[in-house]
């Protein structure tokens, strides 16, 4: 994530803020330039400091303070390049379902400023029926609970892994290290990109080199991996012990995580965070962002920053009793693995740019 700032007074800003705290101008992300723009009223619609030629009006779910996100004051569409994948949102009139769609909208929302930002293939259910990318966002209903998964483009999340205390119990339940919001979105999404880069793309026998065969079945893969669990020695080879259920979720477990890379490496490079332990005499422990990932770098420039950075936040994370920030092993299986996610998005990129 890109640091920004208010363009009346300078005031550092998070990527979620709706109103300057200094100077109180309203503020709104405008996606087509990256940056955050603090804004002033002109008649129905707003006039951005930072981009004067044109004026903008904010996404319709701006209403419910579930989106920041600008788009052209004269625009048919009333939603913003997000929330225009939204098929189903809860009943905002219940207050708690209100409150849980609008935690649940932070995430996606910078799940979507990854995705643009990496120039990947973003076709709604407008511009394809059949497969673009939506979202349902489904409470549990009388009979049942709502599975959290991907079917053709359609991604359900369960309202519930909005409570902060659910997810919490969840997670414990199914002994995971890790369980986020923008962690469901990141993986749910790399289910849509295997069939978008790598079956519409023809990379299916690369890609099950590294990942294994996808065609074998599905249900009961999983079933045996709920029944028997993870390998014992499923770190040398996976991301995760859930990566080892079937090909598909090694892959979607592994398009998350470099999601989570690059986009943390962004955050570092604004930053200017360099690390550079006193006790790390070989120079293995240090590194120095130098570099934006989203627009250059190797694999290996991008394992080579992240982790020196990952055990520098780990221990300052423990220094405050808390969890470790990635409590995850990169082994060279799993290096290869993001390599190929890596080019995956970087040809993706070059076949547009030819275009």
């Amino acid at each position: 994530m890109n640091l920004f700032n208010c363009q009346a007074c300078g005031q550092m800003l998070y990527f979620e803020n709706r109103l300057c705290e200094r100077c109180s101008h309203r503020l709104g992300y405008l996606p087509d330039d990256d940056r955050m723009h603090a804004l002033e009223a002109e008649g129905d619609a707003w006039r951005a400091l930072g981009a004067p030629d044109a004026l903008y009006k904010f996404c319709a779910n701006a209403g419910q303070d579930a989106c920041n996100w600008l788009i052209a004051a004269d625009a048919a569409e009333p939603l913003c390049a997000a929330c225009r994948h939204n098929r189903t949102i809860p009943d905002v009139s219940h207050p708690t379902a209100l409150a849980q769609w609008r935690k649940i909208e932070l995430a996606k929302h910078r799940l979507f400023y990854t995705l643009i930002k990496l120039g990947l293939p973003l076709a709604n259910r407008a511009d394809d029926p059949d497969g673009g990318l939506a979202f349902d966002f489904l409470d549990d209903p009388p009979e049942g609970a709502v599975m959290t998964g991907h079917d053709n483009g359609l991604i359900t999340l369960a309202l519930k892994e909005a409570d902060d205390a659910e997810r919490e119990t969840r997670r414990t339940q199914l002994h995971e290290p890790y369980r986020t919001l923008l962690g469901h979105f990141r993986h749910e999404v790399g289910h849509y990109y295997w069939d978008r880069l790598v079956r519409d793309e023809d990379r299916l026998e690369a890609c099950r080199a590294l990942f294994g065969d996808e065609r074998q079945d599905y249900a009961a893969a999983l079933q045996r991996h709920y029944d028997q669990g993870a390998p014992a020695d499923w770190q040398q080879g996976f991301i995760s012990a859930y990566a080892t259920s079937h090909p598909w979720e090694d892959f979607a477990e592994t398009w998350a995580h470099y999601l989570h890379i690059v986009d943390t490496l962004e955050t570092a490079h604004a930053f200017g965070v360099r690390v550079r332990p006193m006790v790390d005499h070989t120079g293995d422990l240090s590194a120095r962002v130098d570099f934006n990932p989203y627009r250059r770098g190797t694999i290996a420039d991008m394992v080579d920053a992240w982790l020196p950075i990952a055990f520098a936040v780990n221990s300052i994370n423990r220094s405050m009793g808390q969890a470790d920030f990635y409590p995850f092993i990169l082994t060279p299986a799993v290096i290869a693995k993001l390599g190929f996610i890596h080019s995956l998005i970087i040809a993706d990129r070059r076949a547009k740019t030819a275009a």
